[in-house]
């Protein structure tokens, strides 16, 4: 199905995929920005790039071009976004750190287990054979590279607002950053459980260190994540609109990841139905 690269050939190729994408999306909002509101243009700029991600995964028939892209986006956007405005304000630089060691946590897991572009994740294969071509080829567009794109814009969209609130942080402030910096140290505790977890036990389903407290505790990270970086917006904004951002992403997590990876397990794994049962889903 894949085209057969070594791995380091397979990475050399994302990455170049991805600075063309990178270079697209700079050309779009730098001649966008001044035709309409500039988060607007900075939206179409990540579209564009996602829109080029999305035809390198159609070149190379492997949907998996795109993982990184849900890592890698964030910190990159946010750090364009502080040199475009000329904004450092300590809360800015609070997000900039906590969004920076997500990415590069979460970026550096993807590379430990990209197995390179003769691999195309499970989930992706799975829509790739019970849907007719052209089913597979609009879920593809939308729902596997578009959808996340803008899922992960919108929660950026708190992030955004601190750009707009002077130089003053408070202890909630604080908080959030804490809370962010702390999600995605449980994601890489987490990771590196199971990965440890998976080269002793292989074929069996990680139950110690996090896993035996939840199910899914790198997702209870991811989740969290977002959560660390709407209490920085609301410390200082106050409670509005924005909450929608963080529950979308629970709830991407809570309805369709979550089932979709124990369905998974629980047809694969042995013993997993009885350790679902005793075993919380997040916390």
């Amino acid at each position: 199905m894949s085209h057969s690269y070594s791995r380091p050939a397979s990475v050399a190729i994302i990455t170049v995929v991805y600075v063309i994408a990178a270079v697209a999306g700079f050309l779009c909002f730098r001649n966008t920005s001044a035709q309409m509101p500039e988060l607007w243009a900075l939206l179409l700029a990540d579209v564009l790039a996602t829109v080029i991600v999305w035809f390198f995964g159609l070149v190379y028939r492997n949907v998996s071009v795109y993982d990184p892209y849900w890592s890698v986006a964030p910190p990159v956007l946010f750090t364009a976004w502080a040199f475009y405005k000329g904004c450092f304000a300590l809360p800015v630089v609070l997000l900039l750190i906590a969004v920076w060691y997500w990415g590069i946590r979460l970026t550096g897991n993807w590379l430990y287990t990209f197995q390179g572009l003769a691999h195309e994740d499970w989930r992706y294969t799975r829509y790739r054979d019970s849907q007719p071509p052209f089913l597979f080829h609009l879920t593809n567009f939308f729902g596997l590279n578009m959808m996340p794109t803008l899922l992960v814009f919108a929660c950026m969209l708190p992030g955004f607002g601190l750009f707009e609130t002077g130089t003053a942080a408070n202890w909630i402030t604080w908080l959030g950053f804490v809370i962010c910096l702390a999600s995605a140290t449980i994601q890489l505790v987490a990771d590196t459980q199971i990965h440890r977890f998976r080269i002793a036990h292989p074929g069996q389903f990680c139950n110690v260190g996090l896993w035996k407290k939840g199910r899914h505790p790198n997702y209870f990270g991811e989740v969290q994540m977002w959560w660390g970086v709407w209490i920085m917006y609301a410390s200082l904004h106050g409670i509005d609109w924005h909450i929608l951002a963080p529950v979308a992403m629970t709830a991407l997590f809570l309805f369709i990841s979550i089932p979709m990876m124990e369905r998974r397990q629980l047809a694969r794994k042995p013993g997993y139905a009885a350790y679902r049962k005793q075993t919380r889903m997040l916390i």
